[in-house]
């Protein structure tokens, strides 16, 4: 098992990587319409074009890293050579250029669409590397649990600190770029001391190459994994949903924008309180068990959520809590998952495929991201949103549907298919024995 330093040291990378995902994730949109000067209707096609994009590309790169051998292991030398290529797109693209618009719709196309190509070649391996790290069923759950830590804190830093860092560098398009030189800095700096602290333990993968026929079987023929690529789905479109839609209430519905910052705090806070008691969900009841006691908190705070009028701001708040800590399972021990399913792969096919497995599972958490943000800016201009201008009833309704009714849908879809994920730990224990059994 890795030392504390070493799990630190792989942890530590995800804060980095969430001042990324959680800009784009809760800010992008709205800096789109409220910022840029893009239109719903525009940025609606400008997330799905790129979102899509960047799912499409998960697979190659997971077959890439699955083919790469050097000094550095199979996945850490994306870590080495990746991070500053994405920090400087991520610049670009909340870069407001003096362009007509039909120059600023290009630029936003192909900055994005970059960007998420570049997130994928950092993040694939970024992902993988659990597996590579240990292959003890609890520690993973452990590993993960304090990787989500150090991503909800990035999370947080971004969701509460984003506008008011906005404001202090100046406000406007250049203090939305000066953010984002910020954050490049520190998330560059994070990843590299990732690469510097960590190792690929697991024997016998190193300096293996893995066939694109390999890979494919190794992801394609393999129930348990087919299930955590459901629950993912399920839970980025709720997160997704909740996250780009709570700048639009807190402004229009609620009239309180000034609130959007502590309304973050609260429900970002709340999922990192619930870390702690993850693992313990985890080992009582099972991963899957865990992600349906989430899913169920989750469905009441999005009931409450959907019931309390928008003036009731301690009850917005309440709700909006609960609706986040049902989010937390899934978003842990979803990771906690993946590397399971990559030795059921190899228990079953005789091909270890890391990369290609958690692409696959990335490729559809992503894909689920790019449909969720194009619902939600395609939802906005269907109930006739118009940045900066006061809204209709309909509008105002059908952001507070995009804040609670889709969530709460999603969340119980997400209960049905945790009954059937069947790679529990023994089962795992099992076929790790196995494994362990044909390699000597």
């Amino acid at each position: 098992m890795p030392a504390l330093r070493n799990r630190f040291g792989y942890a530590i990378g995800d804060f980095g990587v969430n001042l990324y995902f959680m800009s784009a994730m809760t800010y992008l949109l709205f800096f789109y319409t409220d910022v840029f000067g893009l239109s719903a209707e525009v940025a609606a096609w400008v997330f799905l074009v790129a979102r899509v994009v960047d799912a499409v590309t998960d697979p190659l790169m997971g077959y890439v890293a699955d083919r790469t051998v050097s000094r550095w292991g199979k996945l850490r030398p994306y870590l080495l050579f990746g991070p500053l290529p994405l920090g400087l797109i991520a610049i670009a693209t909340f870069t407001v250029p003096d362009f007509d618009d039909v120059g600023k719709a290009l630029w936003a196309y192909a900055t994005y669409t970059l960007f998420g190509i570049l997130y994928t070649v950092v993040t694939i391996p970024y992902a993988a590397l659990t597996a590579l790290l240990t292959d003890h069923h609890h520690e993973r759950t452990r590993l993960s649990t304090l990787r989500m830590a150090c991503a909800f804190a990035g999370g947080f830093l971004v969701s509460v600190g984003m506008l008011p860092l906005v404001g202090a560098l100046g406000g406007g398009a250049a203090g939305w770029q000066w953010a984002m030189v910020l954050f490049a800095v520190v998330a560059t700096g994070l990843m590299l001391v990732t690469f510097r602290t960590t190792q690929e333990r697991v024997v016998g993968v190193a300096h293996t190459r893995v066939s694109w026929r390999e890979g494919a079987r190794a992801a394609l023929a393999n129930p348990p994994l087919a299930v955590v690529m459901c629950l993912f789905v399920l839970g980025m479109l709720a997160f997704t949903f909740r996250q780009t839609a709570a700048a639009y209430y807190f402004k229009y519905n609620m009239g309180r924008e000034d609130l959007l910052a502590l309304y973050f705090s609260v429900t970002l806070g709340v999922m990192f309180a619930g870390l702690v008691v993850i693992p313990r969900l985890s080992a009582r009841f099972g991963k899957a068990g865990a992600i349906r006691v989430g899913a169920v908190v989750a469905m009441i705070g999005a009931t409450g959520f959907y019931l309390t009028p928008p003036d009731a701001v301690v009850w917005v708040f309440v709700w909006g809590a609960l609706v986040a800590l049902g989010g937390a399972p899934i978003a842990v021990l979803g990771w906690a998952m993946i590397p399971d399913t990559v030795e059921y792969a190899q228990w079953k096919t005789g091909a270890r495929a890391d990369g290609v497995i958690f692409a696959t599972a990335s490729f559809f958490q992503k894909l689920a991201k790019a449909v969720g943000g194009w619902a939600v800016a395609a939802l906005l201009a269907w109930f006739g949103y118009v940045a900066n201008q006061p809204q209709t009833a309909a509008a105002q309704h059908g952001i507070l549907a995009l804040m609670s009714i889709c969530p709460l849908v999603v969340n119980v879809a997400l209960l049905g298919v945790s009954f059937l994920y069947r790679l529990d730990g023994d089962a795992h224990a099992k076929i790790v024995a196995q494994l362990k059994e044909r390699a000597t």
